[in-house]
């Protein structure tokens, strides 16, 4: 999700909501610790450089239980980044501590924003000998009548 599609969901909610993968919701008490634009330089293993920039919400809830933030405040926190620190329109990830810090990506359910689960993956799997992914069929869905069926005596096998 981009940081435009953020903005305009706040711009029409009246409540601020994160709903976890597993859809547990963040408790109503969170803060946003941190809105920043994240920049990383790496090269990846099959020797390509890269640069990824990213806006990233960090997500807090404390003991604070009578915290409750606005969308109208997480815009203006999110209108003095973009004027302090360049931010454009970027993807978004979130920040959100579980037993460790957890990454995720965001997505809009209804009224809800949503954390989505991310994974890595191998930037260069054509340069790692990773090998391409087989599709698994079941037998049952293969036709008898196939013209490639090989049949007992036939002289395919």
């Amino acid at each position: 999700m981009k940081l435009s599609d953020v903005k305009a969901h706040l711009n029409n909610a009246e409540i601020l909501q994160f709903k976890l993968p597993s859809g547990d919701y963040i408790p109503a008490h969170f803060h946003v610790t941190e809105v920043g634009l994240v920049t990383r330089h790496f090269i990846d293993c099959g020797g390509v450089e890269r640069i990824e920039k990213i806006v990233n919400f960090q997500l807090w809830d404390a003991n604070d239980f009578e915290h409750r933030l606005k969308p109208g405040k997480l815009a203006n926190i999110i209108r003095l980044s973009e004027e302090k620190l360049g931010i454009g329109n970027l993807e978004v990830e979130v920040e959100y501590q579980s037993e460790t810090i957890g990454k995720y990506g965001l997505g809009i359910d209804g009224d809800d924003f949503v954390l989505l689960a991310t994974q890595t993956n191998c930037l260069a799997q054509d340069q790692c000998g990773i090998p391409p992914s087989i599709q698994k069929v079941q037998l049952a869905s293969v036709s008898a009548t196939s013209q490639n069926v090989c049949t007992p005596g036939g002289g395919c096998c």
